[in-house]
């Protein structure tokens, strides 16, 4: 990132929705900076399709990566909003993304 230019990887939902995020926030997942790192095809092209997470889930697990960061050195920080509704779902995906 010498060049001042943002780099972006690229998070596909499980009904084809994408999301793209900071590389520096998407890494806040160890999931997501391992096959990133792996040398597979998403290596390549920047790019991981999760067939199990929906739109939703994957939405607030993205607001999730920026809040992470955003926050990471402060000692008082706002809660992070998430319903009910969805905490369950949010909770597992962010368990499998290691986030």
């Amino acid at each position: 990132m010498s060049s001042g230019k943002l780099d972006f990887v690229k998070l596909v939902s499980a009904e084809g929705d994408e999301f793209f995020v900071e590389k520096e926030c998407a890494y806040v997942s160890n999931f997501i900076r391992n096959t990133l790192e792996a040398g597979m095809a998403e290596s390549n092209t920047k790019t991981i399709t999760f067939q199990e997470i929906k739109t939703a889930t994957l939405e607030k697990i993205v607001q999730y990566l920026y809040y992470k960061i955003r926050y990471k050195d402060e000692v008082s920080f706002p809660k992070f909003d998430l319903t009910p509704e969805i905490a369950l779902e949010v909770l597992s995906a962010a368990i499998y993304l290691d986030c």
